[in-house]
């Protein structure tokens, strides 16, 4: 990756993360209560009611003995830097973190990520931030 390229992206991610739901509850007068009021769900879309299908992550789980493989695809379009998935992060049971992939627009034609656990088992979550349309949570048992 390019150095500037790696600073806008680098820019790009700590901005939507950080700034993105402060802007979005400050508009809406009110203060986060839990980690639900920062993210979306398919139960619960917020004002993205219509981005479900192309923003909320799909997680596939395999197994093969105490290997535990997570791959996570968010059916989004990589549109350069004007519009894309910027990173997927991995959430234990505990909402702890585990692992993330973030994307490089220019270069990652789809938002698919693979993760590798070993020993794992109980639930796990995964998180995807949209620059556009904020970050989304869904989560699958292991």
């Amino acid at each position: 990756m390019e150095r500037r390229d790696f600073i806008r992206l680098s820019v790009a991610s700590v901005s939507a993360g950080v700034v993105a739901p402060k802007i979005v509850l400050a508009k809406s007068g009110q203060q986060v209560k839990t980690a639900s009021d920062i993210y979306y769900t398919k139960e619960d879309p917020g004002r993205w009611n219509g981005k479900v299908a192309t923003h909320l992550p799909n997680i596939e789980i395999e197994k093969a003995g105490r290997k535990v493989t997570v791959k996570v695809v968010t059916a989004h379009e990589m549109n350069g830097y004007e519009h894309y998935i910027v990173k997927h992060v991995l959430l234990d049971q505990n909402n702890k973190f585990i692992d993330e992939h973030m994307f490089d627009p220019t270069r990652d034609k789809a938002a698919i990520s693979t993760f590798t656990l070993q020993d794992y088992s109980g639930p796990i979550y995964v998180l995807s931030m949209c620059n556009k349309h904020d970050l989304w949570l869904n989560g699958s048992e292991v």
